[in-house]
């Protein structure tokens, strides 16, 4: 996006990579089950026209929301019937090896690998006028910049070095989600096997205080599938035979299924850093000018909502809308604390809806928004499983495509409102193998 702005673009990049690096060293949920929100691949379409199809050629199926996913949720399977949302899952592998072979090959980028970004370097008006740092085995150097971006991630080292500038930033705000992920890829079944399931994804959620076990499983590139298992306060297991009775523990039993039939499979993953954490940089007072931030440099989430990705897509957005608008004046001051407001109102919504769930694990601490909340998703996915019209608002909500306040419309609030929970389990409203029979599988 900044190469349609600027003469030069220089990235800085910590780890070695280059144009063959698939998952970036420095993240490290990047093993794990991923798949873009409908808005976050529509943005990345429009950045990186085609890409979409480039995936999809290399493996990574494009589906229906509706139609694609076998998603039980904790008061029994949802709708499988088309709701319009188009998404496509695949290994964050490939989707960073195509992204950054593309943005390589943009004039005017260069990549400085192995280099650490030491600081920020300030103009005597204020602004800031570049970043200090050391490449690998030589000396510190600085890098002058109109415009400096941080996208370093959830490691960032921005609040400190604004610190040492002066510049106030008030304490993070962190909610833990003690929630750990253990991941396999392996490989799928034939298309002409019999035994080839109906869907791209299975999804078991967690959803507190019953439902502290779940787990994802997700059709990418190259005929294999990624399976995330995760759990609240527990670990699921890294070896073969605890990790497939781990899967046979959830009430979908599709995870488990399709791991039984594995034939070969790549190194197993845990991943247990994931709370959310917001640096709150929209509310700093004397933000420096010509410096923004984005990504999880801003706001990290519980990946289990699969947020991240396409926030960031946002952000890049947002951010290209407003260098657009300054036209040919390339006139940057003032843009930089706009920018960051600008973020602080995006990252409102899906941070409200992340921490909102994390918070019910804690039975101390549970604001009242958060209970009510909670409160009305537990009756609202009542209503899901039986109202496809339903169903459909909840997915769009979910993939950013629609504002939150379509599940509050009067005519879904009223069925919400009125709805009989069903008594008994919560997790399943039939046993496995009869939710199997009914699908013919």
């Amino acid at each position: 996006m900044l190469a349609g702005f600027f003469d030069e673009v220089v990235l800085v990049e910590r780890d070695a990579v280059d144009v063959d690096t698939g998952v970036h060293p420095g993240v490290p949920q990047g093993h794990h089950a991923h798949a873009l929100l409908a808005r976050g691949g529509e943005i990345l379409e429009r950045l990186f026209p085609g890409i979409r199809e480039e995936l999809r050629q290399a493996g990574a199926p494009v589906f229906d929301y509706g139609e694609g996913v076998d998603f039980l949720l904790p008061v029994g399977l949802a709708p499988r019937n088309r709701t319009g949302v188009r998404i496509q899952s695949f290994t964050r592998h490939e989707l960073e090896r195509r992204l950054r072979r593309k943005v390589l090959a943009l004039p005017g980028v260069a990549l400085m690998a192995s280099t650490q970004c030491t600081g920020l370097t300030r103009n005597p008006s204020g602004r800031v006028g570049g970043v200090t740092c050391r490449p690998q085995g030589a000396e510190s150097i600085g890098i002058t910049a109109d415009l400096v971006v941080d996208a370093s991630g959830w490691s960032s080292s921005l609040a400190h070095w604004l610190g040492l500038m002066g510049v106030t930033v008030p304490p993070t705000r962190t909610v833990k989600a003690k929630v750990t992920f253990t991941s396999m890829i392996f490989g799928q079944l034939e298309k002409s096997d019999p035994g080839h399931p109906d869907f791209h994804i299975a999804y078991q959620m967690l959803f507190a205080p019953g439902v502290p076990r779940a787990g994802v499983l997700l059709a990418v590139e190259r005929n294999r599938w990624t399976c995330s298992l995760f759990a609240f306060q527990d670990q699921p297991p890294t070896d073969d035979a605890g990790y497939l009775a781990f899967a046979e523990s959830l009430d979908n039993p599709r995870l488990a299924q399709q791991l039984g039939r594995r034939t070969v499979q790549e190194h197993t993953r845990c991943c247990t850093n994931v709370d959310n954490q917001w640096r709150l940089y929209h509310a700093v007072k004397n933000w420096p000018d010509r410096l923004v931030a984005v990504g999880d440099a801003v706001c990290v989430f519980n990946p289990v909502y699969g947020q991240g990705l396409t926030m960031a897509a946002v952000e890049a957005e947002v951010l290209q809308g407003m260098l657009a608008r300054r036209g040919a004046s390339g006139q940057l001051d003032g843009l930089a604390a706009g920018f960051q407001k600008k973020v602080g109102r995006l990252v409102l919504g899906p941070w409200t809806l992340s921490t909102n769930c994390d918070l019910m694990w804690n039975p101390e601490g549970q604001p009242l928004a958060a209970r009510f909340a909670h409160w009305y998703n537990a009756r609202l996915l009542h209503v899901a499983v039986r109202d496809t019209g339903v169903w459909a608002r909840f997915v769009r909500v979910v993939n950013m495509v629609a504002s939150p306040a379509v599940l509050f419309h009067p005519v879904v609030a009223l069925k919400v409102l009125t709805a009989q929970p069903a008594k008994g389990r919560t997790r399943n409203a039939a046993p496995a193998p009869a939710r199997a029979r009914s699908r013919g599988t």
